[in-house]
């Protein structure tokens, strides 16, 4: 077997419209192709013994062990393969469900498609699939226990952390958007203007100077202290001089703590003499220079957590022990304890599994134990000297029991330190009387207090303290989102996404949009380039300044990665032609309207979709939504416009030479086609398409008629303002268009409006592009024998695989095939293509170039026109 590509789909995509995260792996079987599972000894068997836990999957008989049924019948391997994929990931600890095997329009090429949680892991799962099914084939043996480990690190290592996780599962389930902004735990929520972030447990909100108080435990203990918060009796030292002034100040037992220190990483406790402090103030220096002594309080260690200075949960926390039973010992009690199956590797569990560490033998040290000690039985024995989750300690809720007092000092802290989300670790005998009565204190204040402990206590009741932080950033009221409106299609796609952007921005609005040239924000390109997939869609839902974004979706980022946004407000589909078939797997327009309508997919429930009732495949897709549709057409007696106005539905329909909107039987019209710049005197359908598309969308939006109108009027096109949509360029004795015509449907459209140029001379340059099919090539010969006089052919870019000669030769066939005398000749490059078409001009040409570099072919013919205009034009 070989795999071709693994493609990580992170949005919606052409295989869920549950907007599942995917991966999908193109796996070639080869010979495996010829073989599947009941023909190949021994590999039920062996597939059985190795990942028993299989019996639980279904598959299409819907019964357990429906999928070994599917095995024994005989099924092929790219099948089995999305099973192992789907089921090693469940055992490391990511369960997962959803899978898809397709086979590919080549013989034994197939799609493997499956959700992950965490994106690493599933591109390895798919890899390590393969390598399992090829191992069960052979007979050999396999360490999956390996892959499995391999896959719990990898997932520690990129995954969110459990608070960052739990805020962000929280959003997610009132519907916030989230992106995240880094490998680590900066997070964004919401879009737009409507963004708010957080990392970890710091928010956009928490104040600079409350994180450095609470990071000073010196600091914070002073401004507590003055405000009567009792606290720790202490001193900070910095040097081994100091242990001695230490020891004779605040007196033993004693703790000791990096200043900055977190995670309780450098804390020794319950210090008795000397010598042992000496060796506890060295461990904490190494991590801060200065040292907090502290006398050590007895009692329990407490974490009352505040948010939005209420208090919303408290735990009790107990550092990693083991307990006794007389005959095992420490290291065998460890590994008993880790058998618990709560605890997990990192934080994949409610519990995290106990290691061995320099803590461990330090405190089994100071007790005279080491790990092949036996304790008694019943004894409690501490392996670790702090209470952090993360290295294995236990957490019981208690935050019903907390006495208002203590409640009311808490809530106080949070103010006093100025933090919006905040940790307070006490040190007393209980939290359910006054810390002043039984002499608790309060040890620090945390800025980034982890939440594990609150929504997953060891014992008692989870607390969702995730919704308190999303109740504070996001306030009743408070949307997190943008309006969306998304544009796809084979033709027509930017320019229907710029004239909607300018009626959004003449309606004014701070309009982010994507297009094929460029990204934009307010008419200001921030990207060059073809910026139509997802990652430029994040690049506008990122941006803090915008208010409503549009954004031109291309097939190509939906194969490749999916939608980069959960839903849109409205989706448009322009038309579906003929052009990039036969390309990654898409073979017909069948398999292009599946691509096309994950936009429509992608619409919410009481959103629109704006579709063209003049291409059955756009109808096709409408009869399918489950959101609105509106339809629009070039006829308004187009039986489907007049079925869905019949039903009361909203179509938007060229009639009497105006754009007309119909709702039901009402007509409210927009503006003549002839007043409209974009439709070239109404001479021009495919932009009259355009302006409707565009009309229908923002009308849906809720846009008013006359503001329409208006923005249609001043919608100039213009190389500025549609580069390379029909930019036609005035010289003395000839005109001179560029337009970004590439497929047989583009150049339908720029023949029909060559028919209304009166001209004595059509001079076309033309090129094709390499990754499409042979009579794609040959139809934009077709097409441009039939519009144009002479023809200048041209090929120096976009071969995709195929030669010049063959691109070249295949337009050429094109054209003969029309008119055997058809005058044409061949200069390679683009820019002497364009020199000679003007060289060959006389009074009236009329010159176009179906450029498929745009701004090299405006910024030639633009130096031109100011060569003329300073009399030095000489072609």
């Amino acid at each position: 077997m070989k795999i071709e590509n693994i493609q990580v789909l992170r949005g919606p995509n052409i295989w869920s419209g549950s907007r599942k995260k995917l991966i999908q792996m193109r796996l070639d079987l080869q010979e495996l192709e010829h073989k599947p599972t009941n023909k190949i000894d021994g590999f039920y068997e062996r597939l059985k013994a190795l990942i028993p836990s299989l019996q639980e999957h279904r598959c299409s008989p819907g019964v357990p062990g429906g999928f070994y049924q599917r095995i024994v019948a005989g099924t092929w391997m790219g099948h089995v393969i999305e099973h192992i994929a789907l089921e090693i990931q469940t055992l490391a600890g990511m369960d997962t469900g959803y899978g898809r095997t397709r086979e590919t329009k080549t013989v034994g090429v197939y799609n493997v498609v499956f959700t992950y949680l965490e994106e690493k892991v599933g591109i390895y799962a798919a890899e390590a699939a393969v390598r399992i099914a090829e191992t069960l084939i052979t007979g050999e043996d396999y360490d999956l226990e390996y892959d499995i480990q391999q896959m719990r690190e990898i997932r520690e290592a990129t995954r969110l952390g459990p608070s960052t996780g739990s805020i962000v599962e929280e959003a997610i389930a009132r519907d916030i958007p989230w992106i995240r902004l880094n490998n680590q735990s900066l997070v964004q929520l919401g879009y737009g203007k409507n963004q708010v972030r957080f990392r970890a447990t710091m928010t956009e909100k928490t104040s600079c100077i409350a994180v450095d108080i609470a990071s000073n435990k010196e600091e914070t203990k002073r401004l507590l202290q003055e405000q009567a918060i009792p606290v720790a009796k202490g001193i900070t030292i910095s040097s081994t001089e100091g242990v001695d002034e230490a020891i004779r100040r605040v007196g033993f037992p004693l703790v000791f703590k990096p200043l900055d220190g977190n995670h309780g990483r450098g804390i020794s406790i319950n210090i008795k003499n000397h010598e042992d402090a000496v060796e506890a103030y060295e461990f904490a220096a190494k991590i801060s220079r200065k040292v907090i002594v502290e006398r050590y309080v007895t009692g329990y260690d407490f974490r009352v957590l505040v948010i939005d200075n209420k208090m919303v949960a408290a735990a009790l926390r107990d550092p990693a022990h083991v307990k006794g039973d007389g005959t095992s010992t420490v290291q065998q009690l460890i590994d008993i304890e880790n058998t618990d199956p709560r605890r997990g590797y990192g934080h994949e569990n409610v519990l995290t599994l106990i290691t061995v560490d320099r803590d461990t033998l330090d405190l089994l040290e100071k007790k005279g134990y080491t790990l092949d000690t036996v304790p008694a039985a019943g004894e409690k024995v501490f392996v670790k000297s702090t209470a952090n989750l993360s290295t294995g300690g236990t957490s019981v809720d208690v935050t019903d029991h907390v006495h208002p007092q203590n409640i009311f000092i808490c809530e106080r802290i949070s103010k006093i330190i100025g933090l919006d989300i905040c940790g307070i670790d006490i040190m007393a005998e209980n939290l359910t009387e006054p810390l002043t009565e039984n002499g608790g204190v309060v040890l620090e204040v945390n800025a980034a207090p982890g939440f594990r402990m609150h929504i997953a206590p060891s014992e008692g009741l989870p607390r969702n303290v995730a919704g308190h932080v999303i109740d504070m950033l996001y306030p009743q009221g408070k949307s997190s989102r943008i309006p969306i409106i998304a544009v796809t299609g084979t033709n027509g796609k930017t320019t229907t996404t710029r004239l909607i952007a300018h009626i959004v921005k003449n309606n004014g609005h701070r309009v982010g949009f994507t297009t094929s040239d460029g990204i934009y924000v307010q008419n200001n390109m921030m990207l060059k380039g073809d910026t139509t997939g997802p990652v430029s869609s994040e690049f506008i839902l990122k941006d803090p300044t915008v208010d409503f974004a549009v954004l031109e979706t291309a097939r190509g980022g939906i194969l490749r990665s999916g939608l980069g946004f959960g839903f849109c407000d409205i989706g448009v589909v322009t038309n579906i032609q003929e052009d990039h078939l036969g390309l990654a797997d898409i073979h017909t327009l069948e398999d292009l309207a599946r691509v096309k309508s994950v936009i429509i997919n992608a619409v919410k429930k009481d959103g629109w979709g704006v579709l063209n009732a003049d291409n059955e495949y756009c109808v096709r897709i409408g009869k399918k939504a489950s959101c609105n549709i509106a339809y629009f057409s070039m006829n308004e007696n187009n039986p489907v416009i007049r079925a869905h106005c019949k039903k009361g539905g909203i179509a938007c329909v060229h009639e009497n030479g105006f754009i007309t909107i119909k709702k039901g039987d009402w007509k409210i019209r927009v503006q003549r086609t002839i007043q409209i710049p974009l439709t070239f005197g109404g001479t021009v359908p495919f932009m009259i398409e355009n302006v409707m598309a565009a009309t229908l969308a923002t009308f849906l939006w809720g846009f008013k008629t006359e503001d329409i109108k208006i923005s249609l009027e001043t919608f100039i096109p213009s190389a500025a303002q549609t580069p390379g949509r029909m930019n036609i360029f005035e010289f003395k004795d000839f005109r001179f268009m560029i337009d970004f015509a590439h497929n047989p449907d583009g150049y339908r459209g720029i023949k029909e409006f060559l028919r209304h140029v009166d001209s004595p001379l059509k001079i076309g340059i033309i090129a094709g592009t390499g990754d499409r099919r042979d009579e794609d090539i040959r139809e934009l010969g077709k097409l441009s024998a039939e519009m144009f006089d002479y023809i200048i052919l041209r090929q120096e870019k976009h071969l995709r695989g195929r030669t010049e000669e063959n691109i070249l030769s295949l337009l050429k066939e094109g054209i003969l095939s029309v008119d055997a005398n058809k005058q044409f000749e061949v200069v390679p490059k683009e820019i002497d293509a364009i020199k000679h078409a003007m060289s060959l001009a006389k009074p009236g040409t009329f010159i176009t170039a179906l450029s498929d570099v745009v701004d090299n072919a405006i910024e030639t013919v633009q130096n031109y026109q100011e060569q003329e205009r300073n009399g030095l034009f000489n072609v």
